[in-house]
């Protein structure tokens, strides 16, 4: 008999279980799938991958990513197969790649053309049309963005929704399910599911529901309001029925550090009453998103032109300013806050320094460059926020029902995706896992550290087939050294490979074999 891979020798960690003991045999692959398990010595095989040493487990699978545009303009998707990430799971944080009508397609064209992207299309079916021609590396799953719903039916208004309207966004959501999303996603500190209430989105949860679909928030509140945010997504799962899953959850600003305790006993209340309550987190203590996320909820009211006008105006420049000031007065604010992206070459010596750096050099009050270089870059700027405790990390992925994630779009070592400073975990999330929260501080066992980022993600989001080493299974394989398995991306040089990772398989296919980028693109939607 003979097959197409044969990897020999390494010590299995199936990703079933948190405590799966590693089992010393082989693995034989045929076509797209795990054919055998077992001494398989007596198997000819096309090619030998020599695992002595090393641990062989599931393709990790990114619970938490924002690839759809990156995706398209650069299929390569070098940032993740590097970490042995063989899915990513897309369209959080209210933004997926479809549905795009009216004011949510006009919102998106500063995100296209950013990354030269000629293709627009309204549904997912079209959308996937489109990436299945430039294919990809790894596999993608996607959720429907509640922006892109909410935007699509009455764009970027602070209002609540007739029911017209509200019936409106169901049809778009069961449409996109149909098409092949896995769930619904909120962003409620963004525009403009910052604008929806509570009943809003239990009623949309209870669409996706009828689909045994997932929901997963960034909350209302990650810092003063964390537990009144929590609270929430309880009632949305407790009203609605859905599984929740709270996005890379954390407690923002040092005043909130104390509050995890209420977190996690509130998470835990809900599951005793039969909720099913899970997380993701990404193992950094700074966050990254857009800059003007620092700006009032009020600003951004009508889209990008309009946030775009209140900034030009004196008048609303001085309320928006006061009203930063209250909130933020820490001593040190604007030292944790980094310009990671900018759009003018005028401005790229900002991207790397913080904006206390930047006022500095330009002689002026670090509220007044804010609004200099959003008005400068037209709003596309990307930051990191410095906001957060290193124990508090810990203790998120300690917990059982928390998964990994890069909260990272997929980019590449060159091209079009290789641009600014991004957040180093889109180039070493599940690495530094691997490396520091389980070889160096034993937060995590190995085995517990696999199943957060395989099997567990797989149960949670109903992905069949993949996230555990099975026959039958579908040959997505991470094999890596877990006494070398390290990240090496800084903030200040974020594209580097991570060390440690020797080979990664999707669908039965090497992208990453002995280390080296094969360039295949073996990557498929998975509906």
């Amino acid at each position: 008999m003979s097959i197409d891979y044969l990897i020999k020798d390494g010590f299995i960690i199936d990703g079933a279980e948190k405590d799966s003991t590693p089992v010393k045999t082989d693995i034989a692959i045929e076509g797209d799938c795990i054919k055998e398990i077992g001494n398989l010595s007596h198997l000819n095989a096309t090619t030998v991958i020599n695992a002595r040493g090393l641990c062989v487990c599931p393709g990790f699978i990114d619970v938490h990513s924002h690839s759809e545009f990156s995706l398209l303009a650069d299929g390569r998707a070098e940032g993740k197969i590097c970490q042995g990430i063989t899915t990513e799971i897309n369209g959080n944080c209210g933004l997926s790649a479809a549905p795009l009508y009216r004011s949510a397609l006009e919102q998106r064209e500063k995100d296209l053309e950013a990354f030269d992207i000629k293709e627009r299309w309204n549904t997912f079916s079209e959308y996937f049309d489109f990436l299945e021609k430039r294919r990809f590396a790894t596999n993608f799953i996607t959720l429907v963005g509640h922006g892109n719903l909410r935007a699509s039916v009455i764009g970027y208004e602070d209002k609540a929704l007739s029911e017209n309207e509200s019936n409106e966004m169901k049809s778009l959501l069961r449409e996109a399910m149909n098409e092949g999303a896995i769930g619904l996603s909120t962003g409620l500190i963004y525009p403009p599911g910052i604008y929806s209430d509570t009943r809003e989105i239990i009623e949309l949860a209870r669409e996706i529901k009828k689909y045994n679909g997932i929901y997963t928030t960034h909350m209302r509140s990650e810092g003063d309001m964390l537990t009144e945010a929590v609270d929430e997504v309880i009632s949305v799962a407790r009203e609605s029925g859905v599984h929740a899953q709270i996005s890379h959850l954390k407690t923002s600003g040092e005043k909130n550090w104390k509050k995890l305790e209420d977190v996690f006993d509130k998470i835990n209340s809900a599951h005793k009453t039969g909720l099913a309550l899970t997380c993701d987190r990404y193992p950094y203590i700074a966050a990254g998103t857009d800059l003007d996320a620092i700006l009032p909820s009020w600003a951004f009211e009508g889209g990008h032109e309009k946030e775009l006008e209140r900034l030009k105006s004196s008048k609303i420049q001085e309320m928006m300013r006061r009203e930063i000031i209250h909130e933020h007065p820490e001593e040190g604010y604007w030292d944790k806050i980094t310009i990671s992206s900018v759009i003018s070459d005028k401005n790229k010596w900002m991207e790397g320094k913080s904006l206390s750096e930047i006022s500095r050099s330009l002689n002026k009050q670090p509220v007044n460059c804010l609004f200099d270089i959003l008005i400068e870059e037209n709003l596309n700027v990307g930051a990191i926020f410095f906001s957060m405790n290193e124990e508090n990390l810990k203790a998120i992925l300690k917990q059982p029902y928390t998964m990994i994630g890069s909260d990272s779009s997929a980019r590449s070592f060159d091209g079009i995706t290789a641009k600014g400073m991004p957040h180093p975990r889109g180039f070493g999330s599940f690495p530094r896992v691997l490396g520091r929260y389980v070889r160096e501080e034993s937060i995590l066992t190995l085995s517990e550290a696999v199943h957060k980022m395989t099997g567990l993600p797989a149960k949670t989001f109903s992905i069949k087939q993949r996230g555990v080493i099975a026959k039958g299974y579908f040959a997505d394989i991470t094999i890596f050294d877990p006494e070398k398995v390290n990240d090496t991306a800084g903030f200040n040089n974020p594209f580097k490979k991570p060390e440690g990772i020797h080979h990664v398989l999707v669908n039965g296919i090497p992208v990453v074999l002995e280390g080296a980028i094969t360039k295949a693109l073996p990557g498929r939607i998975l509906r």
